[in-house]
Formats: C-alpha cells, sequence, structure tokens
C-alpha cells in the first residue's frame, strides 16, 4: 500500500510527459500515419478534447487546451495524493 502514492504520481506524471511530446510535435514535421505518433494522438485525445470544448475559440493559431489540461492534471494528482 505504501506504493500506491508513487504509481499514481508516476501515472499522472506519464500523462503530463505525453501532452508536452505532443506539444513539441506539434512544432515538428512528422509523418501522421507512424504508428508511434498515431498511438501518441489517440492517447492524449481523449484528454485534451474536453478542453478544447470549454476553451473559446480564438483568431490566434495557439491551442491552449495542452496547458489547461497541465494544471487540471496537476491539481487532480495532488487532489489525490492530499488523501492518501
Amino acid at each position: 500500500m505504501s506504493q500506491l502514492p508513487n504509481i499514481i504520481a508516476l501515472f499522472f506524471d506519464l500523462l503530463i510527459w505525453l501532452i508536452i511530446a505532443r506539444v513539441i510535435l506539434s512544432w515538428l514535421p512528422h509523418n501522421p500515419k507512424s504508428p508511434l505518433i498515431r498511438l501518441l494522438y489517440e492517447g492524449t485525445e481523449p484528454l485534451l478534447a474536453p478542453f478544447r470544448k470549454i476553451l473559446p475559440k480564438t483568431s490566434l493559431p495557439v491551442d491552449l487546451s495542452p496547458l489547461l489540461a497541465w494544471v487540471v492534471l496537476q491539481a487532480v494528482k495532488y487532489a489525490i495524493l492530499s488523501m492518501l
């Protein structure tokens, strides 16, 4: 049972790093049909899509959903860890 907080923290950290990888990939040319890239996009899209619906549309070509997802994931992570 003492490993549970570490496992939870690792899970949330992994999600955050996957989102960061997706953001970095959005700045670089890449093959969207690559199996690894598709896995990354399919794994992070369920996390980011709800935030895209919440955020207002802007004329800027900037997607702020990863930033909002990061903030929410960090808050949820610390809330869960503080309860344990």
